[in-house]
Order: structure tokens, then sequence, then C-alpha cells
């Protein structure tokens, strides 16, 4: 199963669980400011709701934006903190997002 998260719009978090062998998906839509108080409630709430365990979850993408700063900012961090505890890929690289990004970068 995949956890996909999207907070990029300024009062709406949306929630998604997605069976890749079968293509069914159960989608949670919350509209009101966001914040992780939010967010981690719905995640738990659609992973009880499909009786689903974090055990059975394969990986987690989230949308890295464009989109409201902050709700971004709270997406990235959850599936961060949440691919990093469970060891799990977020949107295909295990660790952080940001850092493949910025690792070949010029900036050195």
């Amino acid at each position: 199963m995949i956890l996909k998260i999207d907070t990029t719009k300024r009062e709406e978090a949306t929630v998604e669980l997605k069976d890749p062998k079968t293509g069914k998906a159960d989608k949670l839509i919350q509209k009101q400011k966001l914040g992780s108080q939010v967010l981690l409630p719905m995640i738990v709430k659609i992973l009880k709701k499909n009786k689903v365990d974090f055990s059975d979850l394969s990986a987690i993408e989230v949308n890295p934006g464009p989109g409201s700063f902050t709700g971004t900012r709270v997406g990235v961090a959850v599936a961060n903190a949440l691919g990093f505890a469970l060891d799990l890929p977020v949107n295909g690289q295990k660790g952080k997002i940001v850092v493949p990004i910025y690792e070949k970068s010029k900036f050195d």
C-alpha cells in the first residue's frame, strides 16, 4: 500500500491510500486550516478505515509543491518522519526528499 499526502492547498489536506496491485484507492479530504495536528489523525483515520497497519505500507508519496509554503512544509515533514520511522521510501527516495535534489548541485 502507498500512502499519498498532498498539503499544498492553503486550507485543504488530502490523504490517499492506494493499492498498487489492484489500483484501488481511498481518499480522505479535510477542508480546514492545516497543521500536523490535522494531518496525523487523518492518516490514522484512513489506515483504520481500510484496516491497514503502518507495517503494510510499502512507500510514501508527498506532493512537494508548488503550493502553500507552510502546508507543503507540514506534508513533507510528516512524510519524511514516517519514512524515516518506518524505513520506507518517500517519493521513491530513501531518506529525505530534498537531499537528492541538491546533492548534485553546483553550490559546492
